[in-house]
Order: structure tokens, then C-alpha cells, then sequence
């Protein structure tokens, strides 16, 4: 893992040795015990049969903090075939889209399913580890993926670090539309302010990393790693930025960063950070590092 070493410090201190499961479904069934916790995703299925005619089954299903479809494919240590056998289950899902929304439906409500995002399909790789060729192969591939290496440590702790991400295929952002002749120009430059801002955030945001990958909603823009650490909303004369970052860990600013816990708001995130200027985003770039940092 990295180098890492995990040490015991009661009565003395003593290093942890980490090791992998014993089989590949004891790894799956910790992970899918706890899936919005360590991955961000909704657990919908396990072991969901692809049909006769496909002859699959794909070890679990499940929706991701932004409404996006993902495959978990889990393999107990190193597998060169454990990416294009979640590649081979992609198709299917694409291809049965339908069915993935019934399936949406019946465990989260009909509101979910309404909302699934099938333009950013996911598929996250968990296994003990991966082949170089699997790196490669990532950072080649137009699809969203997350190949993410586990340890065990002792008989309670469990460790994963994700080693290769990529963002699927950015769909083009809109150009805006022409003003009417007559338009008033304080609206306009307004509307230009405001589009200059989301430029510079999206730039700070994506920088922070080479793991980091934008998803595009109707209300939000989300910045995530395996997770989303930043969701961004516009407003009129503002943005909003809802972190990860713990709120009880920031001084907070009135006028500047809320904690917004338990309210509701657009995207994921408890620490609410507003954004009017390129001054400010300056003064929230510590607050981006943070979130980025714990996801």
C-alpha cells in the first residue's frame, strides 16, 4: 500500500501486518456491508444475473452519490481479467437500461430511478491488486473507472487506495446563447462575471489532481475522486460550493463558509463555501485541498 505501515500502540507498539482475504467473498461482502461508506455508492445488488443469452453475473450494482450506474467487480488479489470482465458487464448495462432502472425503482423509489445518470456510467475495480497493463489500460479507456487496491489489517480494519482513475468521455459544455440586441448591459456583464468564475473554479478544482473527474448535472457540478469531495451550484450573483471537508474543522466565516449539516441543498457536502470573486476563491483553495485530501 504505498508503503504504508499500520503499528498497534497499546501496551507497546507492534506493527499490523496486512494481508488479503481468504476468499474473494469475504472482501466483497465487507465492502457491500458498507458500500455508501467506502466507495459513495448505493448498494442495489449482489451477484445480479445478466440473463441466459449474456451468461454473466456481476458481483454487485449499485448508484453513486450523483445518480450514476455502477459496476463493482471484486477479486480477491491480482486478476488480468478483472477489468475487461467489468467492461463486458458495462455493455450489458448499457444495453439494459430498463432493467437497471427497475431494479433502481424497487430499492430506492421512483424518484431515483427518474434521476439515474446515464451519461457517466461507473465501474470500480476492487482487488488485493493490478497489472501495469491495467494501469495503462485505464488511462487509454474513454469510460469512468476506479481500479482500487484493499488490505487487510488485523481481524477490523480494512484499507483502499485508489491507484488509477479516469473520467469518462466529457461531453461538450453548451456555448451560451446570444443575448437579444437591446439587452441590457449590466445583465450581460453579469452573465460574463459569472461565467469567468466558473471557469477559474472548475480550473482550481480539476488542478487539485490527476484522479479528479467532473459530473455534469441539470443542478450541480460534481468533483470527485472515487467520491465526490466539491459540488458546485450557480446562483445569480454567486456560487456555492458544498464540500466534503468537515465544517467542525474549519473557523467559520459569517458571509463566507456555513455548515449546513442536515439541510438541504443540491449536491453532497456539509460545508457550504460562497464564492463571489476570484479573491475568493483564493481564500477557499486551503478548504479545496481539505475536501479533496479526506475523500
Amino acid at each position: 500500500m504505498s508503503g504504508l505501515k499500520l503499528f498497534h500502540t497499546t501496551n507497546g507498539v507492534t506493527e499490523v501486518t496486512p494481508h488479503l482475504a481468504e476468499a474473494e467473498a469475504d472482501v466483497q461482502a465487507l465492502v457491500e456491508s458498507a458500500m455508501e461508506v467506502m466507495l459513495g455508492v448505493r448498494f442495489l445488488a449482489t451477484e445480479y444475473s445478466t440473463g441466459p443469452v449474456h451468461g454473466g453475473r456481476i458481483d454487485s450494482l449499485g448508484l453513486d452519490e450523483n445518480g450514476a450506474p455502477v459496476v463493482v467487480e471484486f477479486k480477491r488479489a491480482t486478476d488480468p481479467g478483472v477489468l475487461s470482465q467489468g467492461l463486458f458487464y458495462m455493455a450489458w448495462l448499457r444495453d439494459h437500461r430498463t432493467e437497471f432502472q427497475a431494479l433502481v425503482r424497487a430499492r430506492l423509489g421512483a424518484t431515483a430511478a427518474s434521476q439515474v445518470l446515464w451519461s457517466a456510467p461507473r465501474l470500480i475495480c476492487v482487488a488485493g491488486d493490478f497489472t501495469r497493463y491495467d494501469l495503462h489500460a485505464v488511462r487509454e479507456h474513454r469510460r469512468s473507472i476506479d481500479l482500487v487496491r484493499y488490505r487487510l489489517y488485523g481481524d477490523h480494519h480494512i484499507a483502499l487506495e485508489t491507484i488509477a482513475s479516469a473520467a469518462g468521455q466529457a461531453k461538450a459544455t453548451p456555448r451560451s446563447r446570444r443575448s437579444r440586441p437591446g439587452a441590457a448591459e449590466p445583465a450581460r456583464r453579469a452573465a460574463g462575471e459569472m461565467a469567468e468564475l466558473t471557469a477559474a473554479v472548475d480550473e482550481v478544482l480539476l488542478g487539485l489532481g490527476e484522479d479528479v473527474s467532473k459530473v455534469e448535472r441539470k443542478q450541480y457540478d460534481a468533483y470527485q475522486r472515487l467520491r465526490n469531495f466539491a459540488c458546485v451550484t450557480r446562483r445569480q450573483d454567486k456560487l456555492l460550493a458544498y464540500l466534503k471537508a468537515p465544517p467542525a474543522a474549519v473557523d467559520l466565516v459569517p458571509g463566507f463558509t456555513r455548515d449546513v449539516t442536515g439541510l438541504g441543498h443540491h449536491g453532497t457536502g456539509d460545508l457550504e463555501v460562497q464564492l463571489r470573486s476570484e479573491r475568493d476563491i483564493e481564500r477557499a483553495i486551503d478548504l479545496f485541498r481539505l475536501s479533496y485530501a479526506v475523500t
